[in-house]
């Protein structure tokens, strides 16, 4: 059967040029204060979140990773709301200011499994696949 009511238009998160500066110094740095500065610089920049996820999730802090992940996708379904998202329709990981979202939710879903919230993971990882199937396959190795 097909669907004939058309997609909502993707939405594109606006770039914040401040916000992405003091997380180029942070990855310069390699520091876990460099990190968490930008975070609490640009509270809203969910790369920094996303980042500091990462790095949580490879020191196999999974508590950190999921607390920093959650606060990351919190943050980004508020700018995707701002930016006119009704809770549906693509979000494009080819826009770059859209990665920091989709990596919080990413590493949300694998944090939640590590911690055994099995629904949560999935749930988070068919999001991910709904936002972008090519989000999913592009973090899929991380």
């Amino acid at each position: 059967m097909q669907n004939l009511l058309p997609e909502p238009p993707a939405t594109l998160l606006p770039g914040d040029p401040a916000a992405e500066a003091a997380l180029a110094q942070a990855e310069q740095a390699q520091t876990d204060e460099a990190y968490a500065a930008a975070a609490a610089q640009f509270p809203t920049f969910s790369a920094a979140w996303a980042a500091l996820a990462a790095r949580a999730f490879a020191a196999g802090q999974v508590v950190q990773t999921y607390a920093f992940a959650r606060t990351g996708y919190h943050r980004g379904l508020d700018q995707l709301r701002r930016s006119g998202w009704k809770g549906h329709g693509p979000v494009p990981w080819a826009h770059g200011p859209n990665r920091g979202f989709l990596r919080c939710l990413h590493l949300l879903s694998r944090a939640a499994g590590e911690i055994g919230e099995s629904d949560e993971a999935a749930r988070c990882a068919q999001f991910l696949r709904d936002c972008d199937p090519a989000a999913g396959d592009a973090l899929a190795g991380s």
